[in-house]
């Protein structure tokens, strides 16, 4: 194990490369992170570095956003089949039609969908920042794709009419109310932390809904000793690390993304050796979708 790390360290060196690492990602592979966040940290890491190559230890979109803000970067994906369901729930075309019908509805898209999409979309956001996103826009109605929990729950805490699609991420959805109501029983004195992406019904059982990185935030900031946790358990790897003081329970041990975990530090030295798998995205595609982007990035 440590003799490949070093074998990574020393390519990335000569690569003059920089590796991002997803919340999800195995234990070992966050190990080796330069940067290691959520979707819309790891954008806006994208976007200013100056490291002529970037490695994405994530699935196919977040590797495509990173080559949309960094044109002139080469973007590795060091397993080309790491993809996402969700995002694989919406594509260009059902998007316009969906605009035909509502042609006077602004286009939010979820960080969680294809180059195509977002170039079709007026606006990207991530869990992070989608009520943000949504309290800014002054039309009356707002198409959001893919993810429907999550465009609901944003559209409520917003005071904002939405369109949805029926797109979900599998792997939320395997966290059932009977888990949250075991772990509460197991757990009294613990805090319920859930995503957005989870069923609405999760969603009102929590203390708080709350992005990955909003988890760790309330981890570090919040006094309670106890947390359960409603996301892919690769997040539970960093939030003990970080705070070793507390405990965290996952809602679900089936809370898996099997996308996610296909990256391995194997595949990490791969893809600096063969500098592959590269992620391109077609300029014309690129040029529309940057600037959906771009008012993701740059809002709170």
């Amino acid at each position: 194990m440590g003799s490949i790390v070093e074998k990574i360290k020393e390519l990335k060196k000569k690569r003059n490369a920089v590796i991002l690492v997803h919340n999800y990602q195995s234990p070992e592979v966050q190990g080796i992170a330069d940067y290691r966040g959520d979707s819309l940290g790891l954008s806006r890491e994208a976007a200013k570095t100056e490291a002529d190559v970037i490695v994405f230890c994530g699935v196919h979109f977040m590797a495509e956003t990173a080559a949309i803000l960094s044109p002139d970067k080469t973007v590795l994906l060091p397993d080309k089949d790491a993809g996402c369901p969700m995002a694989d729930m919406i594509d260009a075309e059902k998007l316009r039609e969906l605009k035909k019908q509502h042609p006077a509805s602004a286009v939010v898209c979820y960080v969680n969908s294809t180059a195509e999409v977002k170039a079709e979309s007026d606006y990207c956001c991530t869990s992070a920042n989608a009520v943000e996103i949504l309290s800014r826009i002054e039309n009356n109605e707002i198409i959001f794709v893919p993810d429907k929990y999550l465009g609901s729950f944003a559209a409520k805490k917003a005071g904002k009419k939405v369109i949805l699609c029926d797109g979900y991420c599998p792997v939320h959805m395997k966290i059932l109310p009977e888990h949250i109501a075991e772990a509460k029983k197991e757990h009294p004195l613990a805090k319920v932390l859930v995503h957005p992406e989870c069923r609405t019904e999760i969603c009102n059982m929590a203390d708080e809904v709350l992005s990955t990185s909003g988890m760790e935030r309330y981890a570090r900031e919040n006094f309670c000793g106890e947390m359960i946790v409603g996301t892919e358990t690769g997040l539970i790897y960093r939030l003990q690390k970080d705070n070793p003081l507390k405990k965290f329970y996952p809602a679900s041990v089936g809370a898996v993304c099997p996308n996610m975990k296909k990256t391995s530090l194997e595949k990490v030295l791969w893809a600096l050796e063969e500098m592959k798998y590269e992620i391109k995205v077609k300029e014309e595609t690129a040029k529309s979708a940057r600037k959906a982007i771009n008012r993701m990035i740059s809002a709170g």
